[in-house]
């Protein structure tokens, strides 16, 4: 039986809209999942909204609803953007959701008769933005105690509470990491945590919330005068969307997840405590934990709703359009490093690659169909690549596929993006305009049916990451998207006499106002 390729975003918290961080990490999901298919695998993409917790029991109060009527607008508005950016998701899991809540329950029940919970006595620091306790070392200065994270005030609790063996298994998951060194990527998060074991005992964790002071959430199934942590409660998304403990089969054939895809903020989360998770639960870890950085406005400035500087996805689709969005997300920076955005980098980026290389090169190329071959395809002689593309052509498939399995995602482009620079050249180079002058028929069916079986593989290979643009392409020679797979990554395909439509600018030039 062949396993699924699995993968997976956080599931987002849903105390306001999405902005580009959620973007961009769906977008890279939905790039690895069109990716695996076209290869061949069968895919598990797996996105939601992380819905309890007491920051959107305070939102839902400032807003007048209550907090599942909350949860719905704002689950139902990342949906909604979803859709606009084009995001293949196989499966929308919300917290909210009765399945979801069964496996939580059953999980710490499981986790309780096994005796890795326990009751005590809690004295420390909690911040209600990310959610996470704090001990005093942590937070610094006493007289104002502040969360590590978010650098906002922090509240100091004393209560008696449940708390999971996190220590227990400490020396476990040293083990495990050292073995499997892929585990985390890239490999500056991989040593971030391997020497943050190193270097502290890990306190055991605090799971649970006294419904006096925190209402919303999953009851504790132990003591229903709790509910159960959000992050406890949101971590078990990644079994309870795979089909644990509700459909064996599914999750069998599923589990264990081939990549986590999630931002710097929640590394702790997802490579400390949700691996000793999985073991207390007998549960096999996660292929590989992927952390990449923050989108920034300028050097070591983090976007911020209190300061103004949130990029809304919305209105940069409804301004350029999705597949210019997710073209820069995923081309501008390495994924794994922060990048700074700017709306100026935006459009440079947009006009360079989009408008100039290849919007430019499907424009004049069907034009020069219509013009010398009536619209169609060219018959030709010997359906071979020239000499001039053969040994850059040969580079940029293995190169390509390579990049795209190590997330690479900027490297992947650029090598697609080297072959539409050699082909516009290809173009100034044989000069098709002489050769039609001159009658010479069989070196111009040669050049067109190589421009236009270029710009074919061209389609192919950006499909995952500008889906919508791609299908445009082959839409100009009558290609259903169902053809795109690994057997479409050859050259000569292209069927002489097939019909090319005339096709307008892809991208039409952005002026910089700013």
């Amino acid at each position: 039986m062949k396993k699924t390729y699995y993968l997976t975003t956080p599931i987002y918290y849903i105390n306001a809209k999405a902005h580009i961080g959620h973007a961009y990490t769906t977008s890279a999901g939905d790039c690895i999942a069109r990716y695996q298919r076209m290869i061949g695998n069968d895919v598990f993409f797996l996105t939601g909204t992380d819905e309890h917790g007491q920051k959107i029991f305070k939102e839902a109060a400032k807003s007048g609803k209550t907090p599942k009527e909350f949860a719905d607008a704002i689950s139902d508005s990342f949906r909604a953007l979803w859709g606009r950016l084009h995001i293949t998701f196989d499966f929308f899991i919300r917290t909210t959701d009765s399945a979801h809540r069964e496996v939580v329950t059953k999980s710490l029940q499981a986790l309780w008769e096994k005796g890795d919970i326990y009751v005590s006595r809690y004295c420390g620091w909690y911040c209600t933005p990310c959610e996470t306790f704090w001990n005093d070392s942590q937070v610094g200065d006493s007289a104002k105690p502040a969360c590590p994270d978010c650098k906002r005030p922090v509240e100091h609790i004393e209560e008696d509470n449940y708390f999971f063996k996190l220590s227990k298994y400490q020396a476990w998951l040293m083990e495990y990491i050292q073995q499997h060194p892929d585990c985390i990527q890239p490999q500056s998060r991989y040593n971030e945590v391997r020497e943050f074991l190193r270097g502290n005992t890990l306190s055991d964790l605090c799971i649970c919330r006294p419904k006096s002071r925190v209402s919303w959430g999953i009851p504790f199934p132990i003591n229903p005068e709790y509910v159960v942590y959000v992050w406890f409660d949101a971590l078990l998304n990644y079994l309870s969307g795979a089909g644990y403990l509700t459909d064996t089969g599914k999750f069998s054939r599923r589990w264990p997840a081939d990549v986590h895809l999630i931002g710097k903020d929640i590394l702790r989360q997802h490579a400390i405590y949700w691996p000793i998770m999985l073991k207390a639960l007998d549960i096999e870890p996660p292929k590989t934990v992927f952390s990449h950085g923050w989108w920034l406005t300028g050097p070591d400035e983090k976007m911020s709703k209190s300061k103004g500087n949130v990029v809304d996805p919305e209105a940069m689709i409804e301004q350029y359009g999705a597949d210019s969005l997710r073209y820069f997300l995923l081309r501008e920076t390495p994924f794994g490093l922060d990048g700074v955005y700017s709306e100026a980098a935006f459009i440079i980026r947009r006009n360079s690659d989009l408008s100039n290389d290849l919007g430019n090169l499907v424009h004049r190329s069907s034009s020069m169909a219509v013009k010398y071959y009536q619209s169609k395809v060219p018959e030709i002689a010997e359906k071979k690549m020239p000499a001039y593309f053969t040994d850059e052509f040969n580079k940029l498939v293995q190169n390509y596929c390579v990049y795209m399995e190590e997330f690479k995602f900027h490297l992947a482009l650029e090598c697609v993006w080297g072959f539409i620079n050699r082909t516009n050249k290809y173009v100034e180079d044989t000069k098709p305009w002489v050769l039609s002058k001159e009658g010479r028929q069989e070196e111009l069916a040669l050049f067109m049916y190589t421009l236009l079986e270029n710009i074919r593989l061209v389609a192919v290979l950006v499909y995952p990451c500008i889906p919508q643009t791609a299908e445009k392409i082959l839409g100009m020679f009558g290609i259903p998207k169902a053809v795109l797979d690994q057997k479409s990554i050859v050259w000569g395909l292209l069927k002489s006499g097939t019909v090319v439509q005339s096709m307008p600018p892809l991208f039409p030039r952005v002026e910089i106002t700013k």
